[in-house]
C-alpha cells in the first residue's frame, strides 16, 4: 500500500433519545424532473426516501408500500440540502459514501474548501453538477481507500519528493513533501504551486495538509480544478465539458492506469463512481474508461 492511516479519534458517546434532533440529516431534495436509479436517496416531506428501481416524476410518499420509493424515516431538517453552501452532496450522503472514513476528513472541511473553487459542482445542469461531485469523490475514494489514508505509508519514499533542481529548493526538509490529503499531494513544486494558488505557504509548511481538513480538501480541489496531469483536460473539464469520467482518471493517474496500463485500478475508480452517482441520484454519462 502507498498510504498510512492516521489513527482514528476516540468515538464519541452516542446520544440517546428519539426526538427530532436525533434524526439523520436530510438527503438532497427530490426533484420531479430528475432521473433516479436504484438505491438513490432523496428527501421529501421531512423524510428520506430510497428508490427501489429507476424512476422519474413519481413523488415520494405517493407510491404506496409496493411502489418505487421506500420510506427511510424522518430526517433532521425540513427537506432539501441542509448545508447553506448549497453543496450538491448532503452530509448524510457523504457519510453514506464514506462509512469508514478517518475523522480527519470532515464534511465541514470539504464544504469550507468549496469557497476556493466556486465553479466546482456549480457548472451545468443539476445532473452534471451531481455527476462532477460523484466523479471527484470517487477518485478521492480510490486514492485514499475510502478516505481512510491521510499520508503516504512508505516512508522510504519521502526523500524522493524533493526536486533540488527547483530554485526554491526544499525549505521544509528533503523528506517533507510526501503524499498527503485526498489527492495525495506530493513533490515540493506541487506544494509550492498549490500553496500559491490557495494563498497558503505550503512550501514552508506542508504539514498543514495533514493537520487542517479544509486545507487538505483545498489541495484536492486545486488539483481537480486546475491540473491536467498526464491528461489533456482537468478533472473538472472532463465532467462539465462532456469528455467523460475516464478522462478524469487520465488527468490523475493516466500514465500508469490508462490505455491498458492497469485496468483493475481503472475499474475500481469506475465502480466507485457508479456507486456514488446512485447515492446522488444522477447518471454516469458516457466514456467511463480511459
Amino acid at each position: 500500500m502507498l498510504f498510512a492511516a492516521v489513527p482514528a479519534a476516540p468515538a464519541g458517546a452516542a446520544t440517546a433519545g428519539t426526538d427530532k434532533a436525533a434524526a439523520p440529516a436530510c438527503a438532497t431534495a427530490w426533484n420531479s424532473g430528475s432521473v433516479y436509479t436504484k438505491d438513490a436517496t432523496v428527501s421529501h416531506g421531512n423524510h428520506n426516501w430510497q428508490a427501489k428501481w429507476w424512476t422519474k416524476g413519481e413523488t415520494p410518499g405517493s407510491t404506496g408500500q409496493w411502489g418505487v420509493w421506500a420510506d427511510k424515516g424522518e430526517c433532521g431538517t425540513g427537506g432539501g440540502n441542509p448545508d447553506p453552501s448549497g453543496f450538491v452532496v448532503s452530509k448524510a450522503q457523504f457519510e453514506q459514501m464514506f462509512p469508514n472514513r478517518q475523522p480527519f476528513y470532515t464534511y465541514e472541511g470539504l464544504v469550507d474548501a468549496l469557497k476556493a473553487y466556486p465553479g466546482f459542482t456549480k457548472t451545468g445542469t443539476d445532473e452534471v453538477r451531481k455527476r462532477e461531485a460523484a466523479a471527484f469523490l470517487a477518485n478521492v475514494s480510490h486514492e485514499t481507500g475510502g478516505l481512510v489514508h491521510v499520508v503516504e505509508q512508505n516512508q522510504a519514499n519521502y526523500p524522493h519528493y524533493c526536486d533540488k533542481n527547483q530554485p526554491y529548493g526544499c525549505p521544509a526538509g528533503n523528506a517533507a513533501y510526501y503524499g498527503r490529503g485526498p489527492i495525495q499531494l506530493s513533490w515540493n513544486f506541487n506544494y509550492k504551486a498549490a500553496g500559491e494558488a490557495l494563498g497558503i505557504d505550503l512550501l514552508n509548511n506542508p504539514w498543514l495538509v495533514e493537520r487542517d481538513p479544509s486545507v487538505a480538501w483545498q489541495t484536492g480541489l486545486w488539483y481537480w480544478n486546475t491540473q491536467k496531469g498526464p491528461g489533456t483536460v482537468t478533472g473538472h473539464q472532463a465532467i462539465v465539458d462532456g469528455h467523460g469520467f475516464g478522462e478524469s482518471i487520465r488527468s490523475i493517474n493516466g500514465t500508469l492506469e490508462c490505455n491498458g496500463g492497469n485496468p483493475a485500478q481503472v475499474q475500481s475508480r469506475i465502480d466507485r463512481f457508479q456507486q456514488f452517482v446512485k447515492v446522488l441520484g444522477t447518471t454516469p454519462g458516457d466514456r467511463l474508461s480511459c
